[in-house]
């Protein structure tokens, strides 16, 4: 790796922090109780914004290899995401008149929770997922997948192979992927040629304006604004043509797209729209990305009075979820069992293990039931509606919930 690191669109020299949260290990590497008593490797959460550009980006301190082969997200244990899944294949299949002569293609495609939809409506699919557990499950339930990464040559394979996609799907992916050029290439390439490309991605508007420093960890290589991603498929051949603000993941985009080349979609005025809100909220200057940072150090010193006075009224405190997000928040709030005696997760796949870098153990939610917390902090704070109403009954022994983003709140 260069001393100076290089924009990864459009290779300018990196010079200027948009927010340092120093050290902190893989947010989705749980550890068994054998690694606890051992090293763990942290490395820096120090984010840039280019200063040609403006792409806000982390460096590529870890391959992806090492993050994505085997993952410990599957997408299906969120209820509210499911729903918002098979709202979006109902939404796009009545848009583009989807039919089983039709090929649809997702790029990180997880556990089958969206092509299942597809499936079931008798829609070829292929799905793309480089995480093998969690490809083998999308397998399990009758979606077709293919374990690997997606970029230029994976494009070109399926080409190949005639599977150029009618529809294009990518969601939560666009931000995880370093080499942002070569899978944009890739995109382009696999879309057929009036073929329509969706993706979603958080919004870095909304993850300044809401304190979302917590979405900010290592598989998340770029933090995305509209004018950015406008910038990059336009380098691309590709064309947006229409985009819809989302409440997910605190708040995230929903962009189509098309080959420029193709008429087959008319430009909605829903993009002049978005790029002039980002242009007079101030992102098309460097100024406006240096405000972050102090925001960020408030929430931390808000979350750490509450819970050092709740300790000292010897009142518990306990987590929900165990998300990548979470990771981050417990670690750069130097959060351990000192003050969240446990988490807990839906994802059998976490129980047992512990957080990384706090070691914080992650049970089973009935936990919470046996031993009646005072204090149940929010870690996914994003899905804060449908965790409140799954534990509601915290109430009956007066229990309340902690909401730490985007600001503290005990409700």
């Amino acid at each position: 790796m260069s001393d100076t690191p290089q924009c990864r669109f459009c290779n300018t020299p990196l010079a200027t922090t948009f927010v340092d949260l120093g050290m902190s290990p893989l947010c989705e590497t749980f550890l068994t109780q054998e690694q606890c008593n051992h090293r763990e490797s942290f490395y820096p959460l120090h984010v840039l914004v280019c200063d040609q550009c403006l792409l806000v980006q982390l460096q590529e301190y870890v391959a992806p290899e090492e993050i994505f082969t085997e993952y410990a997200y599957f997408s299906s244990y969120s209820q509210s995401w499911l729903d918002h899944a098979k709202a979006y294949t109902e939404k796009v299949t009545q848009r583009f008149k989807l039919t089983p002569e039709n090929h649809i293609v997702e790029i990180a495609s997880n556990d089958g929770y969206l092509l299942q939809n597809f499936v079931e409506a008798g829609i070829p699919v292929t799905g793309i997922e480089p995480a093998e557990n969690v490809a083998k499950a999308a397998i399990e339930k009758g979606v077709n997948t293919l374990s690997r990464f997606f970029g230029t040559e994976t494009a070109r394979d399926l080409v190949n192979q005639k599977r150029q996609a009618d529809l294009l799907i990518g969601n939560n992916v666009l931000a995880h992927v370093p080499d942002i050029n070569d899978f944009t290439a890739g995109l382009q390439t696999l879309l057929k040629p009036d073929g329509v490309l969706t993706m979603e991605f958080p919004h870095l508007q909304r993850l300044m304006k809401g304190n979302q420093f917590d979405t900010i960890y290592h598989e998340h290589y770029s933090y995305l604004a509209f004018t950015f991603v406008n910038k990059l498929f336009t380098h691309h051949g590709l064309q947006l043509f229409d985009v819809e603000q989302l409440p997910s993941h605190g708040g995230s985009l929903r962009v189509y797209a098309t080959r420029a080349t193709s008429s087959a979609h008319e430009i909605t005025l829903a993009v002049q729209a978005l790029l002039d809100q980002e242009e007079q909220a101030g992102f098309y200057t460097l100024e406006h990305h240096l405000g972050f940072e102090p925001q960020v150090q408030k929430i931390k010193n808000d979350l750490l009075t509450f819970l050092i006075q709740a300790k000292a009224e010897g009142k518990s405190v306990v987590g929900y979820g165990a998300p990548g997000k979470g990771n981050t928040l417990l670690n750069y709030c130097g959060i351990r069992t000192d003050y969240l005696d446990y988490t807990v997760d839906r994802n059998p796949y976490k129980h047992g293990r512990f957080c990384p870098g706090t070691h914080i153990p992650i049970h089973p939610v009935e936990k919470i039931t046996e031993t009646q917390p005072d204090y149940l902090l929010i870690l996914p704070w994003n899905l804060k509606k449908e965790i409140t109403a799954q534990m509601a009954t915290i109430r009956e022994w007066g229990g309340q919930f902690i909401v730490p983003i985007p600001e503290l709140e005990i409700c």
